[in-house]
């Protein structure tokens, strides 16, 4: 997978590059068919702002976002709402059918 970095306003340190390529890769393998990411460092005054792009081959691509006060606790938001959209992904419609059915 291809991972681009981008940083609006900000200073990004090796560690947290490092940090968000992990988890990046391992959300990859989930999903099969991730093709590139893109995640976007911004900071407004005191508010700093991650936003993670995933785009696969057939589905629409997975947007995520995070904001805090420093970029470790924004970065951690946004890969837990990726995490729980590839979580979603990967269920059969029939999976979701039935769920649907027991409400």
């Amino acid at each position: 997978m291809d991972i681009t970095f981008q940083a609006h306003n900000a200073v990004i340190s090796d560690r947290l590059r490092a940090k968000a390529t992990t988890a990046l890769t391992k959300l990859a393998r989930r999903l099969d068919r991730a093709v590139k990411a893109t995640v976007r460092f911004e900071r407004e005054e005191t508010r700093c702002r991650v936003e993670i792009v995933i785009g696969t081959t057939r589905a629409r691509a997975m947007v995520a976002e995070g904001t805090g006060r420093y970029y470790g606790p924004a970065l951690a938001i946004a890969l837990r709402h990726l995490d729980r959209q590839a979580a979603a992904e990967k269920r059969t419609a029939k999976d979701r059918a039935h769920k649907a059915a027991r409400r």
